[in-house]
């Protein structure tokens, strides 16, 4: 184990961690845990891991535009500058139940080298921490796919795709996927914890503020932006 690949696990939740912990490769030494942006931040600091496996959505983070995984990756980064930072730059690898194109995105942007989904047995995430290790990129088969369009246009699909977004809330982008992906309206209030009627008056705002006139022309919007 000391001379296997050394990781950090970050996720909010202790039971996926544990779980994660035990379903890795014995090449694959587990060197800390976190579950929120300072504290990962402070573990990774501490121990300075090969990779970090990361969840991209976390608790804690400062920024109002940054999800808590982007975070931590920028935050890092000043290790690298160190006197005392290690020859080998440490990696991150973003493991998460997330699969929307904004999240892939910008967590690729922030400098992850990987983006595999939780559905990941535990070889296949052992196996994608050593590619990355290695300093190639992995993905998720049903990502690679979106990585290769989304980056072959990213400096001008993606920036549409985060302006037309930023009209949203944090919370309307939330009703507007469930939505966009058929859920209906009692179903996301349940989902959400919310009342049918404030799921009715974000869907309104969700319309309005994307000029369009209903559920099909909003699930076609979404579609063509890869949100689903």
């Amino acid at each position: 184990m000391g001379d296997g690949i050394r990781v950090v696990i970050v996720d909010d939740h202790s039971i996926f961690r544990s779980g994660l912990r035990s379903d890795l490769d014995s090449s694959v030494s587990v060197v800390g845990e976190a579950a929120d942006v300072p504290s990962a931040l402070a573990v990774i600091a501490q121990t300075r891991p090969d990779v970090v496996l990361l969840d991209v959505h976390l608790p804690g983070g400062a920024g109002v535009d940054a999800t808590g995984g982007e975070e931590v990756i920028r935050g890092s980064s000043a290790l690298a500058s160190t006197p005392s930072a290690p020859s080998a730059p440490t990696r991150f690898l973003a493991l998460s139940v997330s699969d929307a194109a904004e999240d892939v995105v910008r967590v690729i942007r922030a400098g992850a080298r990987g983006y595999i989904t939780k559905g990941s047995s535990g070889v296949e995430v052992s196996r994608a921490v050593h590619a990355v290790a290695g300093g190639d990129a992995v993905f998720s088969p049903r990502l690679a796919g979106f990585v290769l369009d989304a980056f072959g246009a990213v400096s001008g699909e993606t920036a549409v795709v985060d302006d037309e977004l930023d009209r949203l809330s944090a919370r309307e982008q939330e009703v507007m996927r469930l939505i966009a992906r058929g859920y209906a309206y009692k179903e996301v209030a349940s989902e959400l914890f919310i009342s049918i009627k404030t799921v009715e008056t974000h869907v309104s705002a969700v319309l309005r503020k994307l000029q369009l006139s209903s559920r099909h022309e909003l699930t076609a919007w979404a579609s063509e932006r890869r949100l689903l």
